[in-house]
C-alpha cells in the first residue's frame, strides 16, 4: 500500500518546526516575510486545534540566530525548544527521540531554509527514520525563490509530498459536520487566512446575520455636506 495517499489526519502525523528565527528569517527572500510568519503561526495553532504532537527545534540561539517567534512559542508555551549546532535537525538525538516518542512516521515540516534545514533533515530523517515527510511550503523559506523552488523539486524527486498551510488544516478538519473543532478552525481562518477569512466574516454577518465579532463606535448614517454658492455656481 502507498502510505502516502492516505489523508493527513490529528492521528496518524505528526508536526515539526525548524529555525523559525529571527536570522534565519532575514535571509528569506523566496516569500514575503510577513506572509511567512502568518503562516507559520496559523499552521502552529492548527497543530494546537488538532493536538497534533509538535516539536520545535532551535539552532545557535544565542550565538546567532536570535531566539524563535515569540507568536510561534506563545501557541506552545509548555514544549521544550530543542536546540542544536548542527544545520540539520537529523543530527540531534534530541530530536530524533522527541520524533520516536510520538510514533508516528507522517511529520509535516516547517522550516527556514528550505535549501539547508528543510531539505537535510527530509533526506536524512526519510533515509535513516523511514519517516514521510510532509514539506509545507508557504510555511518554509529560502534565501532565494529559486532556492526554495530547487529545493522543493529536490525533495519531491526523492519522495517529499509538498503541501500548503491551509491545505494541512483542513485536511485535518475535513469534515465541517465535526463540530469540536468547527469553531476554532473558523477562528483561525479569520485570523490567518487573509481573503478566505474575510469571506467568512461576510458570510456570517451578511447572509447569516450574525454579530460581528468586534464592537466598535456607532456607525454614524451619512449627512450630505451643504453646497457653497461658489460651488453651485
Amino acid at each position: 500500500m502507498n502510505t502516502k495517499l492516505e489523508v493527513l489526519t490529528p492521528e496518524n502525523c505528526q508536526m515539526i518546526f525548524i529555525d523559525h528565527q529571527p536570522q534565519m528569517a532575514f535571509g528569506v527572500q523566496s516569500i514575503d516575510r510577513q506572509v511567512l510568519k502568518n503562516n507559520t503561526v496559523g499552521l502552529a495553532k492548527a497543530a494546537k486545534i488538532f493536538g497534533v504532537p509538535t516539536t520545535i527545534t532551535t539552532v545557535e540561539t544565542e550565538a546567532f540566530s536570535g531566539h524563535t517567534y515569540p507568536e510561534l512559542l506563545a501557541v506552545f508555551p509548555e514544549n521544550p525548544i530543542l536546540e542544536r549546532s548542527s544545520m540539520n535537525s537529523w543530527d540531534d538525538q534530541k530530536v530524533r527521540d522527541a520524533l520516536a516518542a510520538n510514533g508516528r512516521k507522517k511529520v509535516v515540516v516547517s522550516g527556514l531554509w528550505t535549501e539547508v534545514c528543510n531539505n537535510t533533515f527530509a533526506l536524512s530523517a526519510m533515509l535513516e527514520g523511514g519517516y514521510e515527510i510532509y514539506m509545507v511550503a508557504d510555511a518554509s523559506g529560502g534565501t532565494s525563490k529559486d532556492a526554495h523552488d530547487y529545493s522543493m523539486q529536490r525533495m519531491i524527486q526523492a519522495g517529499v509530498v509538498p503541501m500548503t498551510w491551509q491545505q494541512v488544516l483542513l485536511e485535518w478538519q475535513r469534515d465541517w459536520a465535526r463540530r469540536d473543532t468547527y469553531d476554532a478552525v473558523m477562528a483561525l481562518v479569520k485570523e490567518h487566512s487573509g481573503a478566505y477569512g474575510m469571506g467568512v466574516d461576510y458570510a456570517y454577518t451578511m447572509v447569516h446575520k450574525a454579530p460581528e465579532r468586534v464592537v466598535h463606535g456607532p456607525r454614524l448614517a451619512p449627512v450630505p455636506a451643504a453646497i457653497s454658492p461658489q460651488a453651485a455656481e
